[in-house]
């Protein structure tokens, strides 16, 4: 039988987990006060995190906007397939769009703001599973230039034999692709182009370049006078730098030179963190270069990432800077001296990178 309830003694006399007397020992802390001061932290770590992961995006949907996305490489005719890695144009030109008449004359750059832009350089840089490779076309490469049409009065023309500089001033970037792509066989995934302003902002930016030479650089025309040793080369002195070349005894195999060992050193330089982790230069430095780069329709910051990451690495040791094998620097043509590659050693090299193979076949001095 159960037991009888007496109900005089239901609630009587402490509770089980008090002490005998009725005394309960309470903490001197606030039970919730340790539970909120956590929630507080992890509340202000996630608002944190969401500035940063906003502040991100909103970067980079407003750095997507101001690329200049002007060539369309998809509409092009006859290209050659695209065999592996990834090849990278990159133009360097003489526009002065954004330059004063003040800017022209302290950068040496002549002509005026609104004359019609041609190439000062080219290079194929190739990214593949043997490290990069920076290959220089020198300007006045005597090549075939493929069938193009006058966007300015659309007239027709033939194919026929010119400087490769010539296929961008008459026809611009979309000849200029086709023609490397015809005497090469490369297929160029990503067109790259600056001018002359977004150079000058984008060195500015970054607050200068540090380039060591072997020698003195003196040469008028460009307006350098740098001595043997480091320097820091600011937006002016730089674009100084990478178009003198009278000066180089290769000419412009010399200044090809030039330009790939600044463009590595421009890459190392944006990719420290005193740049990145700095808002003051990030803005500026991307504002500069960003609004005033051409880029084909389906560049994404993305695949301009990697090019400058691939760049970077090249001044590490991490690849190859070079120029297309040459014959000949003073080849007699219709078009003046021009520039022959060596026929059997530039096709060895251009098969390397289409296949994408350890690069063999280097510059002949």
């Amino acid at each position: 039988m159960s037991p009888a309830f007496d109900d005089t003694t239901i609630g009587s006399g402490p509770p089980p987990h008090e002490p005998p007397g009725g005394q309960v020992r309470r903490s001197t802390r606030p039970a919730a006060a340790r539970p909120t001061r956590r929630r507080r932290i992890l509340r202000l770590a996630g608002l944190l995190i969401a500035v940063v992961l906003l502040a991100a995006v909103g970067t980079y949907v407003w750095a997507d906007t101001k690329l200049e996305r002007q060539v369309d490489l998809g509409k092009l005719a006859d290209r050659p397939p695209l065999g592996r890695g990834t090849n990278y144009l990159i133009v360097g030109s003489d526009s002065r769009a954004g330059l004063s008449e003040k800017d022209l004359k302290d950068l040496h750059a002549g002509g005026s703001a609104d004359a019609g832009r041609r190439t000062d350089s080219m290079i194929v840089l190739h990214t593949g599973a043997h490290g990069t490779t920076m290959l220089s076309l020198p300007r006045d490469s005597w090549v075939t230039v493929p069938p193009y049409i006058r966007p300015e009065t659309g007239k027709h023309y033939a194919a026929s034999k010119n400087k490769l500089n010539a296929a961008f001033s008459l026809g611009g970037p979309g000849p200029l692709v086709r023609t490397i792509e015809r005497n090469t066989g490369l297929h160029i995934g990503h067109y790259t182009e600056i001018g002359f302003s977004g150079f000058v902002g984008i060195v500015d930016a970054v607050g200068g370049v540090p380039i060591c030479l072997d020698k003195d650089v003196k040469d008028e025309k460009s307006g350098e006078n740098l001595t043997k040793g480091c320097h820091t080369l600011d937006g002016r002195t730089a674009l100084a730098f990478v178009r003198q070349r009278h000066q180089e005894a290769r000419g412009d195999l010399g200044r090809s030179q030039n330009q790939q060992k600044f463009l590595a050193a421009l890459a190392h330089k944006t990719a420290t963190p005193g740049v990145l982790l700095d808002p003051s230069t990030v803005y500026p430095a991307m504002s500069a270069g960003l609004g005033t780069l051409i880029v084909d329709k389906d560049m994404s910051l993305w695949n301009l990432t990697s090019l400058f990451e691939a760049m970077k690495k090249v001044s590490a040791g991490n690849g190859k800077r070079l120029n297309v094998p040459v014959s000949s620097m003073g080849f007699a043509t219709s078009k003046g001296s021009a520039v022959k590659w060596d026929v059997p050693r530039s096709e060895q090299l251009f098969a390397e990178l289409r296949n994408d193979r350890p690069v063999t076949v280097g510059t002949k001095h």
